[in-house]
């Protein structure tokens, strides 16, 4: 008989967590065992955690699994991650964590750089050397077991070898600077009448970019997450 989407997983290796995630569009993003200065929150139970997993998406299966199940309300896809997250955890025997709790808020991109070939590119957004800017982390998983993490990626930034950086030059208003990004200018621009484009069409920056264009995020999902980050803007979030 085929598992159904409660049965207790045994999870020996990331391939058995693969499988739990895949039905939800979801991916393990690398994996490492954290140190007491990586600040991965115990179980309830007071176990440390000997593995994380983090969690997160590339293409448009994460999409798709959400909208299917969209509920209505604030912070729908937060509401979604945690939900599935927390389910996939008591299948597995772990326990979530999620970048979207806080504060303290967790070191997600601490955790990122560590699990896997991740880097900061000049728009601050974490860059991969396949997806591109088209990634993203819905929570992370984390085990008292020490499960095997895949061998050592070590790619250099895709950044490290683009002599043109074509987002520097794509803003329209100029709010990366390759030091800085001047977040008040961003968020007035799209805020205004000629912000619209950015607003419907994606970040023209992040578009600008050459790198893993084919996991591109569609016109519902840029929408997303162009709105939701305005409202954060608005709210002073």
């Amino acid at each position: 008989m085929a598992p159904t989407p409660t049965d207790p997983i045994a999870i020996t290796d990331l391939a058995d967590l693969t499988d739990a995630l895949a039905a939800h569009g979801l991916i393990p993003r690398g994996a490492f065992h954290p140190d007491p200065e990586d600040g991965v929150p115990p179980g309830a139970d007071g176990a440390p955690a000997r593995t994380l997993v983090p969690v997160g998406h590339a293409g448009p299966a994460m999409w798709a699994a959400f909208a299917a199940a969209r509920t209505d309300g604030p912070d729908p896809l937060d509401v979604w991650s945690r939900r599935v997250l927390d389910a996939v955890a008591a299948r597995t025997g772990g326990w979530a964590l999620f970048p979207f709790d806080g504060p303290p808020y967790a070191p997600f991109q601490r955790w990122a750089m560590r699990a896997e070939p991740v880097h900061p590119s000049p728009l601050g957004i974490l860059i991969h050397p396949d997806y591109g800017l088209w990634h993203g982390y819905r929570g992370a998983l984390a085990f008292a077991d020490r499960l095997e993490p895949p061998s050592p990626d070590r790619r250099p930034p895709p950044c490290a070898t683009c002599a043109d950086r074509p987002c520097l030059a794509a803003c329209p208003v100029d709010a990366f600077t390759g030091a800085e990004y001047r977040v008040g200018d961003c968020a007035a621009h799209l805020a205004a009448p000629a912000g619209a484009t950015c607003m419907t069409g994606g970040c023209l920056a992040r578009l600008a970019c050459p790198v893993g264009r084919a996991h591109a995020y569609g016109p519902d999902q840029t929408a997303f997450h162009m709105a939701a980050f305005r409202r954060s803007r608005t709210s002073g979030a």
